[in-house]
């Protein structure tokens, strides 16, 4: 199993590097033979190793950061859609690098062109890279042990991805210990879900024994736990979790890259508001901006501005979610909602302190209750700052059931840094133009309220 693992990170590491080999060649070319003529100094060799030893490490940190290497964990269209995103930027960046080396404003012709043939480079690696790797890796043959609550929508979800997950077989814990940890040594990897702990932990030591893989649902516990510091007492491990959520020094760095990078945004997006605010006015004659009560740190209550998205008076029958094809927003609203650009506001948000760059997405008061209503634990994620982006935005859909939401905003809790922060902020980019992390709710999700999780009947997965 050993020797397989590593085998298989070798295959990507040499699929990477021929990519990434590939997109330098064709930048190394343009440059030496346009740009470097172009310049006032022209470099020479060491001159060129450096801009394209730049080049690469630029395109190697952000292809990891957007995932453009994820060779059968992603579907072959994330990896491309990945891939060329980190492409445009790192040309984008290097045609900056190139018009202060040059000073001035420099032909982007031939970085066009550097960017038209590293698509169709990327489009082919994918398509191969992704053959290779299912055919020397097939999916794992799998079987489910699961408990008492609905496990419907997970299986729905890896169904979905048969070339990565190929469940095999479902099992009850009802069944037994000892029939279900024989079933195991039949398969190459085990899931988990709502298991208590003593039958789940004595799995969990079965699959390591057998080097046989596990996929395991968090508990809310488990991802607390996660976030422990490890400390010795002196020669017994603990874990120590400080539930405080940030301490002094972490509070104070993230207020500072808040302040720095949303004035830094607010100047760059300043044109875009001011024709946002027009076509919002033009369209309806009403009121650009939308306010709104919500929920920040330990549950302060503070206004949100938000461009205006839907009609107005779309909530005169109460609060509720948005819905696939909701009625109620307007054209406008809803290529702003698709683009997340109504969020834009909420800039003077972050500049005033009631809200961070980074964190848990604001709830509405009356949302929230509903949510606490069906889980007590909701109110953890209000550790921290109310966030314009955030871990469950990145990660999950406007669609994600609370729980879920809940879960990934404690995984952000739990492991924050500002190296995390930052990575954060370059996924926002990536997800603004994929359409499915805006759909709304089903329609018959017209508030808040849990919709998976609960129990079912043992028979239903048998």
């Amino acid at each position: 199993m050993y020797n397989k693992e590593q085998f298989k990170r070798l295959v990507i590491f040499v699929e990477m590097a021929a990519l990434i080999a590939l997109e330098a060649l064709v930048f190394w070319i343009v440059w030496t033979n346009y740009y470097n003529h172009k310049i006032p100094l022209p470099y020479w060799r060491r001159g060129h190793w450096v801009v394209v030893i730049l080049y690469v490490l630029l395109m190697y940190l952000i292809s990891r950061i957007y995932g453009g290497f994820k060779i059968g964990y992603l579907r072959l269209s994330d990896v491309i859609y990945s891939q060329i995103l980190s492409m445009i930027i790192v040309n984008f960046i290097t045609y900056l690098q190139i018009c202060l080396i040059g000073r001035s404003i420099m032909n982007i012709n031939p970085i066009l062109y550097v960017v038209t043939i590293d698509t169709g480079i990327i489009c082919v690696w994918s398509a191969i890279s992704r053959y290779l790797y299912i055919s020397l890796y097939p999916p794992h043959k799998m079987i489910m042990i699961y408990g008492d609550r609905d496990t419907t929508a997970l299986i729905n979800k890896m169904s979905s991805r048969k070339d990565k997950y190929d469940i095999k077989e479902s099992v009850h814990i009802s069944e037994g210990e000892d029939i279900i940890l024989e079933k195991i040594l039949g398969y190459e990897a085990v899931i988990i879900s709502d298991v208590p702990a003593q039958i789940r932990n004595n799995i969990l030591k079965y699959c390591f024994k057998y080097s046989i893989r596990v996929y395991v649902t968090p508990k809310l516990s488990d991802i607390i736990i996660l976030g422990s510091d490890n400390i010795h007492l002196f020669d017994s491990p603990l874990l120590l979790s400080r539930n405080s959520g940030l301490n002094m020094e972490q509070a104070f760095a993230k207020r500072l890259l808040d302040l720095v990078l949303s004035l830094i945004l607010l100047v760059i997006a300043s044109p875009f508001m001011l024709i946002i605010a027009l076509l919002v006015k033009l369209y309806d004659g009403g009121p650009i901006l939308y306010k709104q009560e919500r929920l920040t740190i330990g549950g302060k209550k503070f206004m949100i501005f938000k461009f205006r998205s839907m009609k107005m008076d779309s909530e005169k029958h109460g609060a509720r979610l948005a819905m696939k094809n909701d009625d109620r927003v307007t054209p406008v609203g809803r290529i702003l909602r698709n683009i997340h650009f109504d969020e834009l506001p909420q800039i003077f948000n972050i500049i005033k302190g009631d809200m961070s760059l980074v964190g848990p997405r604001p709830e509405r008061p009356v949302i929230a209750k509903q949510y606490e209503e069906d889980i007590p634990e909701f109110s953890f994620r209000l550790k921290v700052k109310a966030g314009l982006t955030g871990y469950a935005q990145v990660y999950g859909k406007y669609n994600t059931t609370p729980y879920d939401k809940l879960k990934l905003d404690l995984m952000y809790v739990e492991n924050y840094s500002v190296w995390l922060d930052l990575k954060l902020m370059l996924m926002t980019f990536k997800i603004l133009f994929q359409k499915e992390n805006t759909e709304g709710v089903e329609r018959w999700q017209k508030t808040a309220s849990k919709t998976e999780g609960k129990k079912t009947p043992q028979s239903s997965k048998k």
